[in-house]
């Protein structure tokens, strides 16, 4: 029985922060409606602890984490694309194959589990940056800034403009057809949050939630539209980052506390400046909207950059401890613990479960995040002991390769 290829223990505490960080943001759609985790004012904003814990998570992780699993993903499928070219495998076979049966992961998660999937995202996405595997990274994140770019202007050319007819519509004296097309746009369904409707769904038995989902199946087809221009992006980097060394570490220190320098201190100061507009504005809809598609994605890209490399310093200097072991492990099986959460965190709010589901305050929230992330830390490294891969990584392993792989150490 031949010994799995060494791993990289930067990509894998990485992944571990990176999981651990997305269900901070993640437990708020678990546990409200969908509209709570864009703005405080559709659910849980009342008290100052909640909007305490909103600008916290605003600042801090929204949009941070998931960026930078998108990063680890692509610097993971070059990694493996390498690795089958070095075994004389086909490397585009054993990608798409990868890559089909995660986006079947992704449908059943998000049809059978809960509704913010974003594995069918990532491995419709996955199929596209497979193209651009052999570009020098230069050039990867070159045009990755650039995709990057045109979904900001996307985002801030239909934002843009709302808020401006938002703010002549709201003006004394505005002109009546600027308030009725106002007034038209906010009555789109669209914009309708439904919380109340979707109290009752999740505070229900299984099959109906299933059944709303079925009933807009175009759903997952519909993010990929929305996100790729962030995704993919995302994943070119990650992909260069691979090649140059960066993500895997083999960069002086100087040069990551550089770029951390560079990138965290404004990023957060950009965040925290527009967390402050939304909360200034009552957190209004439309306003936590532009920010949360539009505005937000230069200090989003900005702190997705900064945190990898103030991550890397901070394994350097924790290298060999416990702590970045087990979060290490958290990582390397990341596929498990995030749907792993999803069956716990549906399970304790959904009413066929515990029953939770918008009972508990935003600032609450934390003791389930903590809770889970022990979760993690504890189980992970145990296994991996044991075992080479985490079990729905090595579900996916023997799919992909259409056999069942060795498990056992």
């Amino acid at each position: 029985m031949t010994s799995p290829l060494p791993r990289h223990m930067t990509l894998d505490a990485m992944r571990g922060f990176a999981v651990m960080g997305i269900l901070a943001m993640n437990i708020i759609g678990f546990s409200m409606p969908e509209w709570a985790y864009v703005t405080p004012k559709a659910y849980s904003g009342e008290t100052l602890a909640d909007q305490v814990a909103w600008f916290f998570s605003a600042v801090f992780i929204d949009g941070k984490m998931r960026g930078l699993f998108s990063l680890l993903f692509g610097a993971s499928m070059m990694l493996i694309i390498e690795r089958a070219e070095a075994k004389g495998e086909n490397a585009k076979r054993v990608h798409y194959a990868r890559m089909a049966w995660l986006a079947l992961f992704g449908l059943a998660h998000f049809f059978l589990i809960w509704f913010g999937d974003i594995l069918f995202l990532y491995a419709a996405v996955g199929c596209i940056a497979f193209l651009f595997r052999h570009w020098e990274p230069r050039r990867l994140i070159k045009w990755a800034l650039g995709i990057y770019a045109l979904g900001i202007l996307f985002w801030g050319l239909q934002f843009g403009g709302l808020q401006f007819l938002q703010y002549f519509a709201s003006l004394p004296g505005a002109d009546p057809e600027l308030i009725k097309q106002y007034r038209d746009i906010m009555d789109n369904p669209d914009f309708a949050m439904n919380v109340e409707e979707e109290l009752a769904l999740h505070r229900g038995a299984w099959w109906p939630i299933v059944a709303d989902k079925l009933s807009e199946w175009y759903t997952p087809l519909t993010l990929v539209l929305q996100s790729a221009t962030e995704t993919l992006p995302l994943m070119m980097i990650g992909m260069a980052m691979q090649k140059n060394g960066f993500i895997t570490g083999a960069w002086n220190r100087a040069d990551y506390a550089r770029w951390v320098k560079r990138l965290v201190p404004v990023g957060l100061l950009l965040s925290a400046l527009l967390a402050g507009w939304v909360a200034a504005s009552g957190y209004d809809l439309i306003t936590s909207l532009a920010v949360f598609l539009a505005w937000g994605a230069i200090p989003r890209l900005m702190l997705t950059t900064g945190y990898a490399a103030l991550l890397i310093i901070l394994m350097e200097r924790l290298s060999g401890s416990r702590f970045i072991t087990r979060v290490a492990a958290a990582g390397q099986a990341a596929f498990t613990n995030y749907l792993g959460t999803s069956i716990v965190m549906t399970t304790l709010f959904y009413g066929y479960g515990w029953g939770l589901y918008g009972f508990v305050g935003r600032a609450e929230l934390w003791i389930f995040v903590i809770g889970m992330w022990a979760v993690m830390l504890l189980w992970s490294k145990p296994w991996l002991t044991r075992f080479r891969y985490g079990p729905l990584e090595w579900l996916w392993r023997s799919l992909a390769r259409g056999s069942i792989q060795p498990i056992r150490r």
